[in-house]
């Protein structure tokens, strides 16, 4: 006889330094699995060949992960000059083939011209939706759709290593950008052609992969030591200012209705927290000045 396995309201933030091979999804099924966790979810996907820090959300925490979408990031980026492929990374086949003659003079020159606010067109090969699809099921299908160019920033670019054919950089950079892409520019303003071969993610706003465990450190814990190793729900927005409420407000705000708070000087969104500590969800100013409730936590019964 099959037994269900049951699922627990498991609440929280967990650090995953992701593995290389795994595609996002894989890996936040794996770790639900791992907390047998009634509901999961991430925070901006990392393609399978990259690794590195992936938040989780579980629970509760779920309601606040669209706040990470829009946090920078920083990756430490290794590519390989003189060839292009066509995905624009290691996945893909190889275009076309050219000598690399780059000093490093010539290098961080063309570093420095993609530093700072930069246009960038997103590649085929992304989870991009076109009429309800990815953009990579239309490349696999060999259609180029056309893409209009973003406006991005990459914030700096450290130059890790160069060595003959290959560098390694450390890039920090906003929301959206792809670093396959900026690879493949790279490349191009060096004349010879580039393309990535490996990627980390080193930071995700103020979420460090040092803080973050991998797969097999958590099907080494126990259960309990597994949620140990969760960060509190409310983990992914730290940078939200925080706001402390009397028992009336917080209860009447839990039911749904705007309350008075002296002392707003901004629209919010704000973390919101009882009297005790207790984090209850988050708020925003009303046009009348109020408080109102945006995402309120649901405690288990």
């Amino acid at each position: 006889m099959q037994f269900k396995r049951v699922k627990r309201p498991v609440h929280g933030v967990l650090l995953l330094d992701k593995p290389f091979g795994y595609s996002s999804n894989q890996a936040l099924q794996k770790v639900r699995w791992l907390f047998q966790a009634a509901k999961a979810g991430h925070t901006g996907s990392l393609d399978p060949m990259a690794t590195g820090l992936l938040p989780l959300c579980l629970g509760e925490a779920t309601k606040f992960s669209h706040f990470m979408l829009d946090a920078d990031k920083c990756y430490r980026a290794n590519i390989r000059l003189g060839s292009t492929t066509t995905t624009g990374d290691a996945e893909g086949e190889v275009l076309r083939t050219r000598p690399v003659e780059v000093t490093t003079e010539q290098l961080e020159r063309v570093l420095a011209q993609f530093t700072g606010e930069i246009d960038q067109v997103p590649p085929m090969y992304s989870a991009l939706k076109h009429d309800g699809k990815a953009l990579y099921e239309y490349a696999r299908a060999g259609i180029d759709i056309p893409r209009e160019s973003r406006r991005i920033s990459i914030y700096r670019m450290t130059l890790e290593q160069f060595e003959a054919d290959h560098i390694q950089l450390v890039v920090e950079c906003s929301k959206g950008t792809y670093i396959r892409t900026l690879a493949e520019d790279i490349g191009e303003a060096l004349g010879c052609g580039a393309h990535l071969i490996g990627l980390r993610r080193l930071f995700s706003g103020h979420l460090h992969l040092r803080d973050a465990v991998t797969i097999e450190q958590l099907e080494a814990l126990t259960l309990e030591a597994r949620d140990n190793a969760l960060l509190p729900v409310e983990a992914t927005i730290q940078h939200l200012p925080a706001l402390e409420l009397d028992a009336d407000s917080s209860f009447y705000l839990q039911q749904g209705q705007a309350v008075w708070k002296s002392g707003l000087t901004e629209a919010g969104p704000f973390r919101l927290y009882t009297e005790a500590g207790e984090f209850i969800g988050t708020g925003v100013q009303t046009e009348d000045g109020k408080l109102a409730p945006k995402r309120l936590l649901v405690r288990d019964h």
